[in-house]
């Protein structure tokens, strides 16, 4: 294979890995699972459901507490997914990554 092959190769690698990575969806929840937020390998916000029962005008902080903590274990879950994701893309290419 040649220099140019080989990086066509890698860039195509790097494309797919790419694909993938942006199709990932994490959920996260808080609040025994009242609150809960899907975010996308985009690391963009993309559903968030609250359960009826946690709506409290009273107390609007702790909704906002509970909707903070969904979308941060949304996104701890999707790191985790994306770090799984990339160390099988490269293990093929003998290269050991640790996060």
């Amino acid at each position: 294979m040649n220099e140019q092959a080989g990086k066509d190769t890698f860039l195509g690698m790097v494309q797919k890995l790419k694909e993938r990575l942006e199709g990932i969806t994490a959920e996260g929840s808080a609040g025994g699972g009242m609150v809960k937020a899907v975010v996308n390998g985009k690391k963009e916000l993309v559903r968030i459901t609250i359960d009826p029962q946690v709506v409290d005008p009273n107390d609007v902080e702790m909704l906002q507490d509970l909707i903070i903590a969904a979308v941060a274990a949304a996104n701890r879950n999707l790191e985790e997914q994306m770090k799984e994701t990339i160390a099988e893309s490269i293990g093929d290419l003998g290269i050991n990554l640790e996060f």
